[in-house]
């Protein structure tokens, strides 16, 4: 699933190919993408067919296109949603779900807005009143590379809970956008184990697994994220290359970058986790 580098590529595109655009010739060719707009597809069109996008914002893994009307274009990306900006005559994509014709000066004439999803676990609403933050995601949390994150209250909040510091890094309540990928490779550069228990760690250790994080995110959006596979990609149909990076996720047998001991992988939340056994001890028991 795209995480929060993938997902701020994908806004920063738009913010550079679609923002002051008019939305024109709204088309929904699937339904489900919609499945969670109250109005249905015709009521999609109509809510969006010539409103001009005023800017491209961000919380978490959901991204949102603020409309002159203040109302916005809500979207997450699901595990295989696209973005893309093409064209009208290039080929239609095996899996375009919603196309929006753009109307911009300076902007090649006939250029398309198109949403791609293979899976169909993404998708997109009108947010009535959602320019500044949609109500439909106020209760996510900002993200650590958020100006207005608070280190603070996250680092007293991780130190009350029981959970373990990977689920608590996952808890879109607590901080957003940081995804399994991006998790496992802030513990390994901490040397914790995704099972202690967040009022086991010390202040600082919380700091410094913070400090980590926001690393890990800004080299993943360096590199324009991370790719497994074609169905994650920029606006562009561009690649990321963060996976050449990676130290921990998705390195099960090859040997730790620091110690040389095989990364192991863990069944975790109906995902896997990656760790080094011996820099990431596993906690005794639960709580230890």
């Amino acid at each position: 699933m795209p995480e929060l580098p993938e997902v701020e590529v994908v806004r920063a595109g738009l913010e550079r190919h679609v923002v002051g655009a008019r939305l024109a010739a709204v088309e929904v060719l699937h339904p489900r993408p919609v499945r969670r707009d109250p109005r249905g597809p015709a009521g999609f069109v109509a809510a969006l067919s010539g409103r001009q996008v005023e800017a491209a914002r961000r919380r978490g893994k959901y991204f949102w296109l603020p409309l002159d009307n203040g109302d916005a274009l809500l979207g997450h990306l699901g595990m295989s949603g696209q973005m893309l900006v093409q064209p009208a005559g290039a080929p239609d994509e095996a899996h375009l779900r919603v196309r929006f014709g753009l109307d911009l000066s300076g902007v090649p004439a006939h250029t398309e807005l198109r949403f791609i999803d293979q899976r169909m676990f993404g998708g997109l609403l009108v947010s009535a009143g959602g320019a500044e933050l949609p109500p439909e995601i106020a209760h996510i949390a900002r993200d650590p590379i958020d100006p207005e994150f608070d280190d603070d209250l996250f680092v007293a909040r991780v130190r009350r809970r029981t959970a373990g510091i990977k689920r608590l890094l996952l808890d879109q309540g607590l901080i957003s956008g940081v995804g399994n990928i991006y998790a496992d490779e802030a513990l390994w550069r901490t040397r914790l184990h995704g099972d202690r228990s967040g009022d086991r760690l010390r202040r600082g250790q919380v700091v410094e697994l913070l400090g980590h994080v926001r690393d890990v995110l800004g080299e993943a959006l360096a590199q324009g994220g991370t790719s497994f596979d074609a169905l994650y990609v920029n606006v562009n149909g561009e690649s990321g290359y963060f996976e050449r990076s990676l130290a921990a996720y998705g390195q099960e047998g090859l040997p730790c970058g620091r110690c040389g001991t095989p990364i192991r992988r863990v069944a975790f939340m109906n995902r896997s986790s990656f760790f080094c056994p011996r820099c990431q001890v596993r906690p005794r028991s639960a709580g230890s």
